[in-house]
């Protein structure tokens, strides 16, 4: 049973969809487009804001956590039980992330959205703060190729399954190779630089 899962979730990966706000991306130019988004957002003094619920909001803490540690980028959640709780009851669960992304959300900031089905309202309102921000986006989903959620970012990660343990192991897979490809893409990039043809 471990090995057809396996092959499923590789399956899953080597399937998923790329695409920016424009077109289809090959799986090279998805992941150089992510390290362009923190990047940018790191030198312009942003913050990259990570969001997601259930399963999702494990992978986004872990997310938003190695980009403090590993690569040094500004990074941050809304997980305070505190908060939650108050925001949900108070103005409603669908705007959890909303109310205080519209707070707090600058134009050289990233949103990180994670939702499986691609349709959770909460971080349809997120995504769309995001828009109304002028902040950069970046989705990660699942289940229908068709779901909002996927047509909003300016780079999005589309997992072609209906499964959640797969979609959501997938996108945690993804966000680890962004995480520890980055230091690789760091050093070919300073060679480049050296590169007297560059100079």
């Amino acid at each position: 049973m471990f090995d057809v899962r396996l092959d499923e979730l590789a399956a899953s990966v080597r399937t998923c969809g790329y695409t920016s706000a424009k077109e289809s991306l090959t799986a090279k130019k998805a992941l150089a487009q992510a390290h362009h988004l923190i990047r940018a957002t790191r030198q312009n003094g942003g913050i990259v804001y990570v969001i997601g619920n259930g399963g999702s909001a494990g992978i986004a803490s872990h997310f938003s956590n190695d980009l403090m540690k590993a690569l040094q980028v500004p990074s941050q959640t809304f997980y305070d039980s505190n908060l939650l709780t108050c925001l949900a009851n108070d103005i409603g669960y669908q705007n959890i992330f909303s109310y205080p992304l519209e707070q707090m959300l600058k134009p050289h900031d990233l949103l990180v959205a994670i939702s499986s089905s691609g349709q959770s309202q909460n971080i349809l309102n997120a995504a769309e703060t995001a828009h109304l921000k002028e902040a950069s986006l970046m989705t990660l989903t699942g289940f229908n190729a068709s779901n909002p959620l996927r047509s909003m970012g300016d780079l999005n990660f589309w997992i072609n399954r209906k499964d959640y343990g797969l979609v959501e192991t997938a996108h945690f897979f993804l966000l680890h190779t962004i995480i520890d490809s980055w230091n690789k893409q760091v050093i070919n990039e300073s060679k480049i630089l050296r590169n007297p043809l560059y100079q």
